[in-house]
């Protein structure tokens, strides 16, 4: 597995996770598998008390799925590819300690899909776009995103930015409370580190249950037809609509 995929750095109890796939940071098994690691071994060190994602660069946190790759997967290599994606989405969701994004760059589909999964999210100031635009390739937005997002934004506007599949930039982004906080680029890491020491200075078991009441519910909603939400989706991916519609989108990458 590729360790430079990830830089993972430690300041007391937060660890920093910056994201180094290249410049896009797009989403593959290797670095859905690498997260998963890194989730797993902060949940279990009771010398983590908080986890913070981030980017190695400031264009992009990530542009979401690795199109080119996937496109050319097999249904079943596929499936596996999204059911792990979003097995490491609600276990981001559901970690039991504070977790933070500081978005450097554009976090759109899967990319903004991890951002959220996150307890707070800070965006730097300028061209910074987040969305989901699953609907402009033919397919849903991932049952769990959906799910997730409807909690943080509420109705109208979780049907606003899934049903557009349309970008915002930091301003609206805030306003629509999908980020906590818009903070110049050059102060987002210092911004968000001071969070998660502050979060990490509360006791963990009381954040622990704190969070499990927040989340328990979406959380069991969501693994109560998260097999069948999986399979519609894969029949989508492989639709022949949504497979041109995937070639037009490769161009970007």
């Amino acid at each position: 597995m590729n360790s430079t995929m990830m830089q993972v750095e430690y300041q007391d109890a937060v660890v920093i996770v910056r994201f180094n796939r290249d410049v896009t940071n797009a989403i593959n098994l290797e670095f859905v598998l690498k997260l998963t690691e890194i989730l797993k071994k902060t949940k279990n060190d009771p010398d983590t008390y908080a986890l913070v994602l981030s980017s190695s660069n400031e264009k992009f946190f990530s542009i979401g799925f690795d199109i080119p790759q996937l496109f050319t997967l097999t249904k079943d290599d596929f499936k596996i590819f999204y059911q792990a994606f979003n097995r490491v989405c609600l276990d981001l969701y559901t970690m039991p300690k504070p977790t933070i994004a500081a978005i450097t760059g554009h976090a759109v589909a899967g990319g903004c899909i991890i951002a959220i999964c996150c307890d707070c999210r800070y965006i730097a100031e300028g061209k910074k776009k987040m969305g989901l635009n699953e609907t402009k390739l033919g397919v849903p937005v991932p049952y769990p995103a959906d799910r997730i997002l409807h909690q943080i934004v509420g109705f109208q506007n979780a049907r606003e930015i899934i049903d557009t599949g349309e970008f915002y930039l930091p301003d609206m982004l805030f306003k629509m409370g999908v980020v906590d906080e818009v903070v110049p680029l050059d102060e987002l890491e210092a911004k968000v580190i001071a969070k998660a020491r502050f979060f990490s200075s509360v006791p963990q078991n009381a954040f622990a249950l704190i969070k499990k009441n927040r989340v328990e519910t979406v959380e069991a909603q969501i693994l109560s037809k998260l097999k069948e939400k999986e399979i519609a989706f894969l029949n989508c991916w492989y639709a022949d609509e949504t497979r041109k519609r995937l070639k037009e989108a490769m161009k970007k990458f």
